[in-house]
């Protein structure tokens, strides 16, 4: 029998969505085509389908412009050329590979049209409060959701049904093999899809904390006068084994940083970043209620020796219940068993 395809959306914004349907992919018998804007050549050995950019258009600022809309969408611009081609891109691929199933990480809109293709969808949920009407509809005609963290971090207000229909999958990313760690070092991490971060307050964080050396990956504001303690790298393609090798880690709420600090089991101060349906407060409180995490809502006025002391007498074993080191193999497990099971 052939086993058909499973087509999974990835999201451009931000670096997780990828990296989540990467980890998948291996582990899913070459059977997952990943679907994205501007993927060519970044997936691998994986197929890929690359959709016209619709951010291309004349004054785009991620807004549709309409006074009306859909209650079930959260984004349908009118006479948006990029977006019709999107749609007959994605369209066209089910129509010539009839796949099983439809990931969809995330948005509301690819959904509701890979459900009107007459394909079982698989959303991915994110964190916050997800309980406006458009993710609602879309989890409601969803055969599955998928969240990529653990059910402790899930908000306390997401409904019941919510939750019953959900496969919790923490550890959905790279893991590094890297030994030794420098107690004495304090690695701070950017991720795409926010703000760059605030140069100055982590030169004056440094200075506070003179017997520390500071490194800061990702990006950062222009820093003229760096103390001799910090260290500005900017992207690296080795993240995962500076997390691993960190005295202490200090970066965001977003999924992929929270999930590569608890797969190294590393002291982590998290500093969320404002985000829409309160996403990454939403973690970040989940992660301070286990013992997982200490909150910085300020990095330039903390108390940087105070905190630094505070978070590494922490017990990684709070960490170690949020985590999965096979979640991504019993994940596309799962995916396999939804295609293969319901549709043949």
């Amino acid at each position: 029998m052939t086993r058909r395809p499973i087509g999974y959306y990835v999201h451009h914004h931000g670096a997780g969505h990828a990296a989540r349907a990467s980890a998948i992919a291996d582990h899913a018998e070459g059977r997952i085509t990943l679907i994205g804007t501007n993927i060519a050549g970044r997936t691998g050995v994986h197929p890929y389908l690359d959709l016209p950019d619709d951010r291309l258009a004349p004054g785009f600022d991620g807004r549709d412009g309409t006074t009306e809309r859909p209650a079930a969408l959260h984004y349908a611009p009118l006479d948006h050329e990029g977006i019709r081609h999107r749609v007959a891109a994605i369209t066209h691929w089910i129509a010539e590979n009839r796949p099983a199933l439809m990931i969809v990480d995330v948005s509301c809109e690819i959904a509701m049209l890979a459900r009107l293709a007459s394909v079982a969808t698989v959303c991915v949920r994110l964190g916050g409060r997800r309980d406006d009407v458009p993710h609602l509809e879309a989890f409601r005609a969803a055969t599955a959701l998928i969240a990529p963290f653990a059910e402790a971090l899930d908000d306390p207000a997401t409904p019941d049904w919510v939750r019953r229909k959900t496969f919790y999958a923490p550890g959905l990313v790279q893991r590094s093999n890297a030994a030794g760690v420098d107690p004495a070092s304090v690695l701070v991490v950017g991720g795409r899809g926010g703000a760059a971060i605030d140069g100055a307050a982590w030169a004056r964080a440094a200075r506070a904390t003179p017997d520390r050396t500071w490194r800061i990956i990702g990006d950062s504001t222009p820093l003229p006068d760096a103390p001799p303690n910090l260290e500005v790298l900017g992207w690296v393609d080795d993240a995962a084994a500076r997390i691993a090798c960190a005295g202490i880690v200090v970066g965001s709420a977003g999924d992929g940083v929270v999930g590569a600090v608890l797969a190294a089991r590393r002291p982590f101060v998290c500093l969320p970043e404002d985000r829409p349906f309160d996403e990454q407060r939403s973690k970040a409180r989940q992660l301070a209620a286990t013992g997982a995490a200490l909150v910085c809502e300020d990095a330039r006025t903390a108390d940087w020796p105070s905190l630094l002391a505070l978070v590494e007498r922490r017990d990684s074993a709070a960490q170690a219940a949020l985590d999965d080191p096979d979640g991504a193999a019993r994940l596309a497990a799962h995916v396999l068993a939804l295609a293969d099971g319901e549709r043949g």
